[in-house]
């Protein structure tokens, strides 16, 4: 797949908000201040166009995540079985929160290549524990927004009861339990080093 396509320049972009909404939760809110000079540095060369949609999509996706963080870690910890947003490792609640958003309010995207693309990005740059983990939290997070936009008519439903979690969570099990970081160690490890990418075309 081209870096120029459109679908490759979404990618990039996912990349690029995981790692700074991991800054920004490492940080703290004084970090948000520097998106915009995140997003120049790490988009700089290759042809304007793809460093622009690029830059525009990831910081769609970091101000969403930002101004909707209590509804979307209402939804993550609702789906989570025991498990609290505090106890996963930073990174997998990162991705958690990304896929979150974009499956509540990017309607548009194909729910399929969120959650594979959620997947495949926890396992870069986490492991592949965190992508099986990322996948049954997000397959019932869809089924539950779906059901939510069905009853409601809001395109936005609010985080589902228990009885709702329950009922979907018996066809939707997940695998393992969700990777967290080893008692006693600071939640909040270092970002893997992902493998090398080539420079945006």
């Amino acid at each position: 797949m081209s870096l120029g396509s459109p679908v490759r320049r979404r990618t990039r972009a996912r990349e690029f908000a995981l790692q700074f909404l991991y800054m920004l939760d490492v940080r703290g809110e004084e970090a948000f201040e520097e998106l915009d000079a995140f997003l120049d540095h790490h988009t700089k060369g290759g042809e304007a166009k793809g460093r622009e949609d690029v830059a525009q999509y990831a910081r769609e996706i970091c101000r969403g995540v930002h101004e909707n963080r209590e509804s979307i870690d209402s939804w993550i910890e609702a789906i989570a079985e025991n498990w609290r947003l505090s106890r996963m490792a930073a990174v997998d609640r990162n991705v958690l929160r990304l896929a979150t958003w974009e499956l509540l309010h990017q309607p548009e995207v194909p729910y399929k290549v969120v959650i594979n693309e959620a997947i495949e990005i926890a396992m870069r740059y986490s492991t592949a524990q965190s992508g099986a983990f990322a996948n049954g939290i997000l397959d019932r997070t869809w089924v539950l927004i779906e059901r939510g936009r069905a009853e409601s008519g809001s395109t936005t439903p609010t985080a589902p009861s228990a009885d709702q979690v329950l009922a979907v969570r018996r066809r939707i099990p997940l695998e393992g339990g969700a990777p967290s970081t080893a008692p006693g160690s600071p939640v909040a490890a270092p970002v893997p080093r992902p493998r090398p990418r080539p420079p945006l075309a």
